[in-house]
């Protein structure tokens, strides 16, 4: 099976009022650990989607490192920037899962992002989520049936809707620390207490 990682990194930051791609955890920008999680996870393709204030993220990490491309659409909310990673992927290499990730989860690891491949191979199952705070979310990976419906989304709608319409198809990995996202000052505040 071939498996794709799409990094979303587009969105405005608006309640940090400066890019969370940049904010930094342990030394590193929350999109640098995302990039070196994607880069040592047993995947076939990587990709990240940038959208605002791209050219002042691309120079906080090496354009080299992973393949990146814009989203200039961006405004419209998350599901636009889905789109334009998974165009990517199938354009390039037909993948038969993706993963799709953010990049403001400073505890995602290549480790969980293998235990959602080894699951979908132990469970045969087309959708494998993260579970935290009684609740599924990303990182998340997506089987090929289900680029169609990943393709129809629209607005800042992102892929819980086809998780919930589907969970007789769905698998979930225990990730409790997925609950911590950096949205605001205080978020990272407390992250780097």
């Amino acid at each position: 099976m071939k498996t794709g990682i799409i990094i979303l990194a587009a969105g405005e930051s608006s309640r940090l009022g400066y890019p969370k791609q940049i904010a930094k955890y342990k030394e590193k920008t929350l999109l640098q650990l995302a990039i070196d999680s994607a880069n040592d996870a047993n995947v076939d393709k990587r990709v990240l989607v940038l959208g605002a204030n791209r050219d002042e993220i691309k120079k906080t990490f090496l354009g080299a490192s992973i393949p990146n491309i814009p989203n200039p659409h961006y405004q419209k909310g998350m599901s636009s920037s889905i789109k334009v990673g998974l165009e990517y992927m199938l354009k390039i290499d037909k993948p038969d899962q993706v993963i799709i990730m953010l990049c403001d989860q400073p505890f995602v690891d290549a480790k969980i992002l293998n235990k959602l491949i080894a699951t979908q191979k132990k469970e045969s199952k087309g959708i494998i989520a993260c579970s935290y705070s009684k609740t599924v979310g990303v990182p998340i990976l997506f089987g090929s049936a289900y680029f169609k419906e990943l393709m129809a989304l629209t607005g800042d709608e992102g892929a819980k809707n086809i998780v919930l319409a589907h969970e007789d198809d769905l698998a979930t990995v225990a990730f409790p620390k997925g609950k911590v996202d950096i949205d605001t000052e205080e978020d990272l505040r407390d992250l780097n207490l």
